[in-house]
């Protein structure tokens, strides 16, 4: 399945751009809509929560002016958000590890289940990154 949404995504490269950007956009509307608002429910505080939406947000913002103003050379754009999503992840499951006393069962289930989401997104981006050189 995901090597049908490569090879899709590789005849129009740009799309990935504009997936990466709404999966921002969603985390910072999750962040900042639900988790902070509700933050006894999930235990993470709420500074680190203001925090981890802003990276989402600029994220967000990158991956959007990538799809929308890039024309050609998209490649390293595309390693530095790859790069980008991956120390996100690395930075979340930092901050569920040394907040874990604090987080609640549906915490640790919100930001586990994101990191799943966004290295399936950096493993997809890295396919296709290594596919595109394979053709170039």
């Amino acid at each position: 399945m995901i090597d049908t949404l490569l090879t899709k995504i590789n005849t129009h490269p740009k799309i990935i751009f504009l997936v990466d950007g709404l999966g921002a956009l969603l985390t910072t509307l999750l962040l900042l809509g639900i988790l902070i608002p509700l933050q006894e429910f999930f235990g993470m505080p709420k500074n680190i929560l203001i925090i981890l939406s802003l990276i989402a947000l600029a994220f967000a913002v990158y991956s959007f002016c990538c799809y929308f103003f890039l024309e050609r050379n998209w490649k390293p754009f595309l390693f530095g958000i790859s790069i980008a999503n991956f120390f996100y992840c690395c930075l979340t499951l930092s901050l569920v590890y040394c907040c874990f006393a604090e987080l609640t069962g549906l915490g640790v289930t919100y930001f586990l289940l994101e990191l799943m989401v966004v290295m399936g997104l950096v493993m997809m981006e890295w396919k296709l990154i290594k596919a595109e050189n394979m053709l170039s």
